[in-house]
């Protein structure tokens, strides 16, 4: 039997191609700076994580209708098939599309969509954790915390956070947390991408998460990692992000012998694959140069997925 591979960490409108891109962009007469896929590359050679995020709203606001979201949830739906991938968490950020005039109710219907199409078109079983970001204005972030509730039953599990950790405290949004524990859905904050283990014993404490995406700021302490361990509380890891932002200054120090000694369980993902110019097979390819194999990743996204894994082996059929 073929080990099924899965993903945890994949922001959708950083997964869009970059001339599927620009046919958007022009389709909604929202013009880039660039017009071609060459320059659209040179756009994505990013400085540091600042420069990331400045890029990413430059670019990620092409997107503005419910064909657009229904269109980029299904074409990544199809390449995280064609490595493997038979389980797929993804990530969007409703919020910062409302503030630029696109409704609620045409994100969460658009992505909502694509994601229940996504098992029938491509044999993906996806499920969506939208975001809030660190600077958001906390009535916002608990309106979207309202609206990921409500679609609960479309294939929504989880609720987070991610942007520049330095712009805002969790405290600040520990209400919209709450929002969307009480109805169900995971806590699944960005957490310990650029900042160290403080910042990430704070989201704990303050966010109550099942899970923490990237999360590798802990490994700078073994207190702090053994408190991950014994809470079950996983991280996404994402090597070629963490090169693409600065976060390290090669996959080789991303602290993966760190996290198995502690008994922590991770994820691989690709994060952006399309900004950061990989795929979840060159992912996988990295931390299985490490010694972590696809059945120890497989029995870790079963363990920490926001989906509960009995949900998940019952609906992906992996005997071939």
């Amino acid at each position: 039997m073929i080990t099924p591979r899965g993903e945890l960490h994949i922001h959708l409108e950083g997964s869009v191609r970059p001339q599927v891109l620009l046919d958007i962009a022009r389709r909604n007469d929202r013009p880039l700076p660039v017009d071609t896929v060459e320059e659209l590359g040179a756009l994505y050679e990013f400085t540091d994580f600042e420069h990331f995020i400045e890029v990413w709203h430059l670019t990620t606001n092409c997107l503005q209708t419910a064909e657009d979201f229904q269109q980029i949830t299904l074409d990544y739906a199809a390449q995280a098939a064609s490595h493997g991938a038979r389980y797929v968490e993804a990530i969007f950020s409703p919020a910062e599309r409302v503030m630029r005039g696109v409704p609620f109710e045409d994100l969460f219907e658009g992505y909502c969509a694509g994601a229940q199409q996504a098992l029938d078109a491509h044999g993906v079983l996806m499920r969506l954790t939208p975001d809030i970001f660190w600077s958001i204005e906390p009535d916002l972030a608990e309106e979207t915390a309202r609206w990921a509730v409500r679609y609960s039953d479309r294939g929504i599990v989880g609720f987070g956070i991610g942007g520049n950790e330095h712009w805002q405290q969790p405290a600040t949004y520990a209400r919209a947390f709450a929002i969307a524990r009480e109805g169900g859905l995971a806590s699944v904050p960005h957490a310990g991408e650029v900042t160290g283990p403080a910042r990430v014993a704070e989201v704990l404490d303050h966010l109550k998460p099942d899970r923490i995406r990237h999360g590798i700021g802990a490994a700078g302490d073994p207190a702090l990692l053994a408190r991950l361990a014994d809470e079950g509380i996983g991280l996404d890891v994402c090597p070629t992000s963490n090169v693409r932002t600065g976060a390290v200054d090669h996959t080789d120090d991303v602290p993966l012998d760190a996290l198995l000694d502690a008994g922590v369980a991770f994820s691989i993902n690709t994060d952006d694959p399309a900004m950061f110019n990989t795929d979840l097979g060159q992912e996988y390819a990295l931390v299985n140069e490490r010694g972590v194999s696809d059945e120890q990743l497989w029995a870790n996204i079963l363990a920490i997925a926001a989906m509960p894994r009995e949900q998940i082996i019952e609906a992906v059929d992996v005997s071939d």
